[in-house]
């Protein structure tokens, strides 16, 4: 059985390859008999696979278009997400995949029905994808980062920090976080007794240790919010803690992750935490979102837009009394 289903794989590995294959030539490749291939054609057909075939000497197979998507059975929405999601593959911060991507995107294509098809396609002409801006990493460097993470095994790696210093480092990687433009390995670093987060770009020489190690929980549970914050707030000489009278999802589609953190504090306020060069550059930026805040912390902070916002009132002839008020 073992065999059976293997030989199945290898069969519909060679139909999705390309367009037509003479029967014997697919026996040849197969290692198997004519009439094999025949029995293993109408088990994929027994699966759900629509497989074409046309007898005499030049008979052969090819894998035609179908109601669904087998395996994975995908309906109409979820075959346009996955094709997009393989056109947007070839312009992103992956690097290596853009032939694979392209190759799925045909195999998929050619197993869809004609009207699915011409969604597709449509979608394609319509859509001109930006190369992502930010550095790009090579996808084997994340599958050997992935692979650590779920097998729970350290990996040892040469790093360089933003300053270009170098160092040998050993760690046990918990999660791959991406912000769009970045991709961020959250880790614990045993030499550091701490939590470390790594801009995998920045990442050489990866390599699994074959060590095990036992989970440990993420500091609030949450690797994204975690590193987050650890690339908008912790690098920071200025930081700063804000309520935003704003619901938070509202806030999520004008702050991405990459520039502050976000958290819900009711129905129609969050807090956003969020580092900076200068406090005073921070207190621009909060006023031009354009919703009603309250600074929480630093003091630093409050006196910066109390100045800012005596600044804008001269400017109309106005006076601001107490425009600050601290949150408790």
């Amino acid at each position: 059985m073992l065999e059976t289903s293997s030989r199945l794989l290898r069969l519909l590995a060679l139909l999705q390859s390309r367009r037509y294959w003479p029967g014997q030539e697919l026996a040849d490749r197969l290692e198997v008999t004519p009439r094999t291939v025949r029995r293993d054609v109408d088990r994929l057909r027994g699966l759900g696979y629509p497989v074409d075939s046309s007898s005499g000497l030049a008979g052969g197979y090819q894998l035609a278009a179908g109601s669904n998507l087998p395996p994975l059975l995908l309906d109409d929405d979820e075959a346009l997400a996955v094709s997009l999601g393989l056109r947007l593959a070839t312009v992103g911060t992956v690097a290596g995949v853009e032939d694979a991507a392209l190759r799925a995107l045909a195999k998929l294509e050619q197993v869809m029905p004609a009207r699915l098809r011409t969604r597709v396609r449509g979608l394609h002409a319509a859509v001109t994808p930006l190369a992502m801006a930010g550095p790009r990493v090579p996808h084997e460097r994340l599958d050997v980062l992935a692979t650590a993470c779920r097998a729970l095994e350290r990996v040892r790696f040469g790093y360089a920090d933003h300053a270009g210093k170098t160092s040998e480092r050993e760690v046990e990687p918990h999660a791959l976080v991406s912000t769009g433009s970045r991709w961020y390995l959250l880790a614990w670093d045993g030499s550091r007794a701490d939590w470390r987060t790594f801009r995998v770009d920045r990442i050489d020489g990866e390599r699994s240790t074959a060590v095990r190690f036992l989970p440990r929980p993420v500091p609030g549970g949450d690797a994204a919010a975690y590193v987050s914050r650890a690339i908008t707030v912790e690098p920071y000489p200025a930081k700063a803690e804000i309520v935003l009278h704003a619901p938070l999802q509202a806030m999520r589609e004008r702050i991405p992750p990459s520039i502050g953190s976000l958290r819900r504090l009711d129905a129609s306020r969050c807090v956003l935490e969020v580092g900076g060069h200068r406090h005073e550059v921070i207190a621009y930026h909060v006023a031009l979102l354009g919703v009603a805040f309250e600074v929480r912390d630093p003091p630093e902070l409050r006196e910066h837009v109390t100045v800012l916002a005596e600044r804008l009132a001269a400017a109309v002839g106005q006076t601001v009394v107490g425009c600050v008020t601290p949150v408790t």
